[in-house]
């Protein structure tokens, strides 16, 4: 089954008179939806806009698997470890929350920022944080590219703590099609572009579509596009 979630749905947070814009794909914070609390293992997929000087001060995490794809922008990590890290569109980076972390993140340049990130739920609990940062653009090519993933015998550029779920980007320059990875869950994201699912379905940027269901679902480009893909096997209880 393809269900698809317009991006004009969202709920939208954030401080705007401080320059910083949230769309929430799922209940987040003062936004409480019980019919809409997650997919599959993802707890949130949120869409944040930064302008010039914004961003989030210091917070806490914990036993959270925290996945972030920059679209536009110079975003800038800082945590409690000592860890820093600049990042500009196409880089993606991890932060393994475990027994906890705090950190920040803010528009390091001159420029609107814009990213999304995403929730994941780890596998196992605790834990020491962890990071990882590939500040090597993905270029854009056919087909999808493995960002990150916790599948055993996966080569991932970033490991995950959660060995039911894969990342992949789509970043095609003009016509492609391809097969999205058997799962469980899908879930698509589109934030340029347009995506058609099966020639039936259209995802313009912002639309989300979650898919149950190990059937095939291929997904078609008709120019230059960015979108991304959560593969999630979980067990039952999950």
């Amino acid at each position: 089954m393809i269900e698809v979630w317009v991006g004009q749905g969202r709920y939208r947070g954030g401080e705007p008179d401080a320059g910083v814009e949230t769309l929430h794909a799922f209940s987040f914070g003062a936004h409480y939806d019980p019919d809409n609390i997650g997919f599959g293992l993802l707890m949130a997929c949120n869409e944040e806009l930064l302008a010039p000087g914004a961003g989030f001060g210091e917070h806490p995490h914990r036993d959270t698997e925290i996945v972030t794809w920059v679209l536009d922008g110079i975003l800038e990590h800082r945590d409690d470890h000592g860890r820093v890290a600049l990042l500009g569109a196409g880089d993606v980076q991890r932060l393994s929350a475990g027994t906890g972390v705090r950190h920040t993140e803010r528009n390091g340049g001159e420029h609107p920022l814009r990213f999304l990130q995403m929730w994941l739920r780890p596998d196992p609990l605790g834990g020491p944080p962890e990071y990882t940062a590939v500040t090597a653009p993905v270029p854009p090519a056919p087909g999808l590219q493995l960002l990150a993933s916790g599948v055993p015998d996966a080569c991932p550029p970033v490991r995950l703590r959660q060995p039911a779920a894969a990342l992949y980007a789509g970043r095609p320059a003009g016509h492609d099609s391809c097969a999205l990875p058997a799962a469980a869950y899908r879930y698509v994201h589109v934030a340029r572009g347009t995506v058609h699912l099966n020639g039936a379905t259209r995802l313009c940027p912002g639309d989300a579509a979650r898919i149950t269901g190990p059937e095939p679902v291929e997904a078609r480009t008709d120019g230059p596009a960015e979108y991304l893909v959560w593969a999630m096997d979980p067990q039952p209880w999950a």
